[in-house]
């Protein structure tokens, strides 16, 4: 059977479709029903947009930061936005999670320079900081570390100073997730290792590829055995400007108030809803994202995006009224910017359940371009979804590679594979971790795509196996 989609309204294409979705094996070949059925999710996500306009709508609650009130709007939002699309079932998962506020004071002041005394410089505070005192805040001279090489030599020079790490983020790697790896560390431990050299604070280099003044934040950690001190990040431009006030004032001097604080636990949840599958309904696939996000920007790209591509793979089967042979679950983890307890936790559901979990396919990497699959753990698998990319270059899928999958889905042992959904990451970390990301900045035709290339592999993997 031969479907013409060129003059056909979507209704008319919706009845076809579904007339050829009966047709058994004998009267098409495998092939030519499989490309048909990713031209069809593919159409529907594109021309429907429903995906978007979800995130959309999730964008409007702000940023999700675990232990927050907005997190728990965004997922009794969530809850309710499983149910009304008629899943099988929906539920919350229990999970205990860090609790740290911002507060309402980020100031970095130059305090000392005649040249430029008074100049207020944009920082954020990084996640897990502890704040200073609000009335003086920390005053002492500031001193710029370009490598951890640098604060070895340096570190007798270091004490009662405030470190400036100013490393630029290395536009030398064809992909932009190489220089965020090369720079991260500088952010999770940097505090920790300058007050081992006897620093009073630490302020770090936005990791960033834009060349804009905004802080991009996240996650940093102290050692157990040295003094915490306060950390912040600081906008690229002001970070050029502080490095060469430092040249003309190697004396310079910053006041730096936070009133970033750590509270107690608090209840929080993952969201599930899953699509029961009608011949192996213990086989489970799960597509999923991390719901929480930092509290600058709607948290749009990371990863609103992720959560809402997975949903709408499940919802593409829904409205193309495609019943699963194997269960198909949506998972929202919780807690991945700063601890991922969300996905410890399911990953001690699925190592308990007598379910088989399959696979699982990430997506927290941004709404952008689709280009490409990653899969981890399972060779065989790997050689199997590599067997079907003329059928997902349908919808832009240009290569399956093994490697990393994501942070969340790492914690489910028991799956047979593992799968990183990768769209191209030139604009990434534009955006990341910051006041950047917001919804506007999410391309709609980019996203869709996204959803579509996660729903072509999820279609494959449950009707062949792996």
């Amino acid at each position: 059977m031969r479907i013409y989609f060129m003059k056909t309204t979507f209704g008319l294409f919706c009845v076809l479709f579904m007339a050829a979705f009966t047709l058994s094996a004998q009267e098409m070949s495998k092939d030519k029903y499989y490309k048909m059925m990713a031209d069809s999710l593919v159409k529907s996500a594109m021309t429907e947009q429903r995906g978007f306009r979800s995130l959309g709508d999730l964008c409007k609650i702000g940023p999700r930061l675990s232990g927050s009130v907005n997190s728990l709007k965004a997922i009794n939002w969530a809850v309710e936005k499983m149910k009304g699309l008629g899943l099988d079932s929906v539920w919350r998962q229990p999970v205990m999670v860090p609790h740290w506020e911002r507060g309402k004071v980020e100031s970095a002041v130059i305090v000392s320079s005649k040249k430029f005394k008074g100049k207020s410089l944009s920082i954020a505070s990084l996640g897990g900081s502890i704040g200073t005192d609000l009335k003086n805040g920390i005053i002492a001279e500031v001193i710029e570390i370009n490598s951890w090489v640098e604060l070895n030599e340096k570190k007798n020079q270091v004490k009662d100073k405030i470190v400036f790490y100013n490393i630029p983020f290395d536009h030398s790697f064809p992909a932009a997730f190489p220089a965020y790896g090369k720079n991260v560390g500088y952010r999770f431990r940097g505090a920790a290792e300058a007050a081992k050299c006897g620093a009073k604070g630490m302020i770090l280099r936005s990791i960033s590829s834009r060349n804009d003044n905004v802080p991009h934040v996240g996650v940093m950690q102290y050692a157990d055995s040295v003094p915490q001190i306060p950390a912040a990040a600081i906008g690229i431009q002001d970070a050029d400007f502080l490095s060469e006030a430092l040249k003309n004032d190697s004396k310079l001097k910053i006041q730096l108030k936070l009133s970033c604080k750590t509270l107690p636990d608090v209840q929080s949840y993952n969201v599930i809803g899953e699509l029961k599958g009608t011949e192996f309904p213990d086989e489970v696939l799960v597509v999923g994202g991390h719901f929480d996000s930092w509290d600058k920007g709607d948290g749009a790209h990371d990863d609103a995006a992720g959560c809402m591509q997975s949903l709408e793979v499940l919802d593409l089967f829904k409205r193309l009224q495609m019943k699963p042979k194997r269960t198909i679950r949506c998972v929202f983890f919780i807690n991945e910017e700063n601890g991922s307890r969300g996905g410890i936790a399911y990953g001690k559901y699925a190592d308990s359940s007598n379910e088989k979990h399959l696979t699982a396919i990430e997506s927290d990497r941004g709404a952008f371009t689709p280009v490409g699959f990653l899969v981890d753990k399972d060779s065989a698998s790997f050689i199997k979804i590599s067997s079907w990319g003329k059928i997902l270059e349908r919808a832009g899928i240009h290569w399956v590679k093994q490697g990393g999958s994501g942070v969340d889905v790492s914690y489910i042992k028991n799956a047979k594979c593992l799968i990183g959904y990768v769209p191209d990451s030139q604009r990434y970390f534009d955006y990341h971790h910051s006041a950047n990301d917001v919804f506007s900045e999410v391309n709609p035709r980019e996203f869709e795509l996204g959803s579509a290339a996660m729903a072509v592999l999820v279609f494959l993997i449950d009707w062949e196996g792996l």
